[in-house]
């Protein structure tokens, strides 16, 4: 038998996309004003500024930043809580001479924002703020707290500013949707990650007579060799995939261009499918070594928010997945089969989300929808569909109505 609040909401899904698409050139200006902040972690004041000003203009219940400095506003006050989850930091441009269009500029063509950061993720942030101002114009509050919180730092430490919203919220979210480029379908966890430091010991001595000593360089060589040979070995889920590791970044140490280095460093980013953990992932590096020829240790991240923040923490980023009989992502995917009148496929990120906290430490029914294409993040090609944009925030207008019914 069909629900009634599901009629509810199907009567209401053509007056909200209505409502999203008397928005849509707002929504682009906005959009286009924020990707023209650089926002890199740990300095993300300026466009945190840009975005509170525009959720109290746009008549919130209140708008606040937090301690760590994430931008927070906040629509109802029932019973139920409901975050929305977009991360409004961005990495560096790289070369800015291979860029189609300036990275700061978010140009408008062709029907696409273009610019750095507009995938991953301000165009979500752009349809959540105006989400919540349908919300407001529809009059769709009913027994529910809906938060909106554009979070700091996750492009550095995944999940840090999302903690830290929730430990000072006080109050545990019923339901966590993440803006995290997902191509307007429903997605419902990815893999974990850790990042890895492995140090090799060698022995200096003059480089005119290197048979003296022991080139660290020559050592790490071999066991990245090793490394190399060992994702036959990593585990792999039918959902999530295989796991993966990568060496990122080599360094050594020696006194000068003209002595055999006695240390070598590298850096491996290591993808935790279902069945691993960063416990076992050091492991396995830490096997290939002799004893006594190295360390291999988790990073540790301790860097302050641009607010003073600090707060150390390892940078072990939990694999999570919701069940896809979850009413997270049942509630997501009645959403976008009722504005779309299609049936949203359910999928996975590649990449790594503030999910890592959100479902994987804090245990928060977690859930991903957002604008855009996750293969563009970090490119010099993002580009978000304005059609896409207005969609989505028709999507985040609506979505709390279905979970809570």
């Amino acid at each position: 038998m069909e629900r009634t609040g599901s009629r509810k909401a199907e009567s209401m899904s053509a007056s909200i996309l209505k409502a999203a698409e008397h928005y849509r050139e707002q929504m682009v200006r906005f959009l286009r004003e924020i990707v023209a902040i650089p926002s890199p972690s740990r300095h993300e004041a300026d466009v945190v500024a840009r975005i509170t000003r525009e959720m109290k203009r746009l008549g919130y219940d209140e708008v606040y930043m937090d301690e760590i400095g994430n931008a927070v506003g906040r629509i109802g006050e029932g019973s139920r809580v409901i975050m929305y989850d977009a991360h409004i930091d961005t990495v560096g441009i790289g070369d800015p001479t291979a860029w189609s269009h300036h990275p700061y500029e978010g140009k408008l063509e062709d029907g696409n924002v273009w610019g750095l950061g507009v995938v991953d993720m301000k165009a979500a942030m752009a349809s959540m703020v105006y989400g919540g101002r349908v919300i407001k114009d529809l009059g769709l509050e009913s027994d529910y707290t809906l938060y909106i919180a554009g979070i700091v730092q996750e492009e550095e430490c995944d999940g840090l500013g999302s903690l830290a919203f929730v430990e000072q919220l006080g109050r545990r979210p019923d339901v966590a949707v993440l803006g995290e480029p997902t191509n307007l379908q429903i997605f419902r966890g990815h893999r974990g990650r850790c990042e890895i430091k492995v140090t090799v010991k060698g022995k200096a001595c003059h480089a005119s007579a290197p048979e003296r000593g022991d080139n660290a360089v020559y050592r790490m060589a071999r066991l990245i060799r090793d490394i190399e040979a060992l994702p036959p070995t990593l585990k792999e889920d039918p959902f999530l995939g295989k796991g993966t590791l990568a060496v990122t970044r080599i360094e050594s140490k020696s006194g000068s261009l003209n002595v055999v280095p006695d240390e070598c460093t590298i850096y491996i980013d290591r993808r935790l499918t279902a069945g691993e953990d960063a416990d076992g992932a050091v492991a396995q590096i830490a096997s290939l070594m002799a004893p006594g020829e190295g360390t291999v240790e988790l990073l540790v991240y301790e860097e302050p928010s641009y607010t003073g923040y600090v707060r150390r923490v390892l940078k072990d980023y939990p694999t999570w997945v919701t069940p896809e009989d979850h009413p997270a992502v049942r509630a997501g995917v009645d959403t976008a089969r009722l504005l779309s009148g299609r049936e949203p496929a359910v999928d996975k990120w590649v990449f790594s989300t503030n999910g890592v906290t959100l479902a994987g430490v804090l245990k928060i029914p977690t859930i991903g929808f957002g604008p855009g294409d996750e293969v563009l993040a970090h490119t010099v090609n993002e580009h978000v569909a304005v059609d896409d944009l207005v969609f989505a925030a028709a999507f985040y207008a609506l979505f709390p109505t279905v979970f809570s019914e």
